[in-house]
């Protein structure tokens, strides 16, 4: 029988010597397996674990919550915030009222890496979006992540190496295996009516597109914001807003997280 994964995260109440081999020995006696384990934000801790019968996974819980000395706070199917949280000991932030937006800072860039490589490796289409100011680590994040996860990246538009507006692909470059990016500023300032012809030919793919600056991409097309699967928001520090402003009037060839490089 096939193992099922599930994450079980708990908060400590009252830390003891031998808590976590008390867990651990419980775990044994149920034959699951634990696979990652690791502390979660402040008291919390978190267990990727696999399983063979849901019913092993009830047992588990009727005892857990015997236990005086934690709190199960969550014991399910693990979703990617949970294997992310497993990973790199803390949850990734999330918009409360848009849950489909998640928010990092430039001193988190392994973590958006790695959260955009997961993402990357899902089957069919997804559409990304992800806003930033200039120079704050949008483009490198994005080509890190379609290595990590062992894909190709086109630019369809960029400001990357040089300015970049393509008007059509090869035919291998079509594979849904592709990662396509693009940059809403360019294809909006810089490209014509074949250029976004060909963005319509690439959205019909199952594939995975990133879009950088989705505001000014959404605001100059047939597309809107609920159109994205994400929208990952990228800042310096926490409390920096986002604008457009500078991004549109300013010479868009410094725009790029890698303008001072000559390659």
């Amino acid at each position: 029988m096939v193992k099922k994964e599930y994450y079980l995260e708990y908060k400590i109440k009252k830390n003891r010597p031998g808590l976590l081999g008390d867990i651990s020995s419980l775990l044994g006696m149920l034959s699951i397996n634990i696979v990652t384990i690791n502390g979660v934000d402040d008291k919390s801790r978190g267990l990727l674990m696999r399983a063979e019968t849901e019913d092993q996974i009830k047992r588990l819980e009727s005892i857990l919550r015997t236990i005086d000395t934690i709190d199960v706070v969550k014991l399910r199917e693990p979703k990617l915030r949970d294997k992310m949280a497993v990973r790199h000991g803390r949850y990734i932030e999330r918009d409360e009222d848009d849950r489909k937006t998640f928010r990092f800072v430039r001193s988190e860039l392994g973590l958006l890496v790695d959260f955009m490589a997961e993402l990357y490796k899902m089957d069919g289409h997804r559409l990304i979006g992800i806003r930033g100011m200039p120079r704050v680590g949008k483009t490198e994040s994005i080509v890190a992540a379609s290595v990590c996860a062992n894909k190709k990246w086109l630019f369809m538009s960029s400001t990357m190496i040089k300015q970049t507006v393509r008007e059509q692909l090869l035919r291998d470059e079509y594979s849904p295996k592709n990662i396509f990016i693009l940059d809403g500023v360019i294809s909006t300032n810089r490209a014509g009516e074949k250029h976004w012809q060909l963005i319509r030919e690439v959205m019909q793919l199952p594939a995975v597109k990133v879009v950088e600056h989705p505001d000014v991409f959404v605001e100059n097309s047939h597309y809107s914001i609920n159109d994205f699967d994400y929208i990952i928001e990228l800042r310096n520090e926490h409390d920096e807003e986002i604008t457009y402003e500078g991004v549109e009037k300013n010479n868009l060839f410094q725009d790029s997280e890698f303008g001072g490089f000559n390659f």
